[in-house]
């Protein structure tokens, strides 16, 4: 089966916190800057784009100065408050530069599960993509909880990208990671390790050769890759699991170039 997306409309971005934040704490402004690029002009050929994206906390420590993540639930929950300011400054500033407008969406999981906030939420997305704006989604991490009784936290951006994906009905969600794809087993530990180009099923096998978890600032791993995979073929669409070092791939990536894993069911 050939990659072939000239059909696709609407799309999902996810970029997670280790494409956005550097080893060493701070922004990547070229990162943001290429993104901004690329989605900007996606939408100059009228596509339809949302963005999520993670990294409110690796912004929260960048502008309150802390080398680690706190280890209390409030103050991660503080951390998290500032960074969301200053990654939708930082956004809105350096989309404008290519004449697109921005907007914030904070969802929780209870916002889905309940179907009157659900069509809310709906009609948002749709009401923001019908005048141009690009929707920015990430988990309100200021008031996400994971209790026995309560639970409003998605886990992760890999599952909320899946999400977000369902419920706005996208053609192709594409995952930004810092591996190239999902390969048959792990890439860092075995120098024989082959890269998927094409999964047309999620086997127990593909399942088993992607544990692990995430980065230090994010908490992604493959295993959430894949079950938001698992995710879009329930919903009948496509995903692409690719490197964002260089988010200008997208583009490549659109035409048909081979680049990272295609999740697509045989048709």
């Amino acid at each position: 089966m050939k990659r072939n997306f000239e059909t696709v409309k609407r799309i999902v971005i996810k970029i997670g916190t280790s494409s956005l934040v550097l080893p060493n704490g701070k922004i990547n402004l070229s990162k943001i800057d290429q993104l901004a690029f690329v989605i900007s002009s996606l939408m100059n050929t009228r596509k339809e784009v949302i963005l999520v994206s993670s990294g409110a906390m690796g912004f929260g420590l960048d502008v309150l100065g802390l080398e680690k993540r706190p280890a209390e639930i409030s103050q991660q929950q503080a951390v998290s408050s500032v960074g969301q300011v200053a990654m939708m400054s930082l956004y809105s500033q350096i989309f404008s530069h290519y004449q697109t407008t921005v907007s914030q969406i904070l969802l929780t999981r209870d916002v889905v599960e309940y179907p009157e906030s659900l069509s809310n939420v709906t009609n948002a997305f749709e009401s923001l993509l019908s005048i141009g704006v690009v929707p920015i989604v990430n988990e309100n991490d200021a008031i996400s909880v994971d209790e026995m009784d309560h639970i409003t936290k998605f886990g992760d951006n890999d599952r909320l990208s899946a999400v977000v994906a369902k419920i706005t009905k996208a053609d192709l969600l594409i995952m930004l990671s810092d591996i190239d794809g999902l390969f048959d087993k792990n890439p860092n530990i075995y120098d024989d390790a082959k890269l998927r180009s094409h999964v047309s099923l999620i086997t127990d096998e593909i399942i088993a050769s992607a544990g692990g978890t995430g980065s230090k600032f994010g908490t992604g791993g493959m295993l959430s890759k894949v079950k938001s995979a698992q995710m879009v073929f329930e919903n009948q669409s496509q995903m692409i699991l690719m490197n964002g070092a260089q988010p200008r791939d997208i583009l490549r990536v659109l035409s048909g170039d081979q680049i990272g894993t295609w999740f697509a069911q045989e048709k």
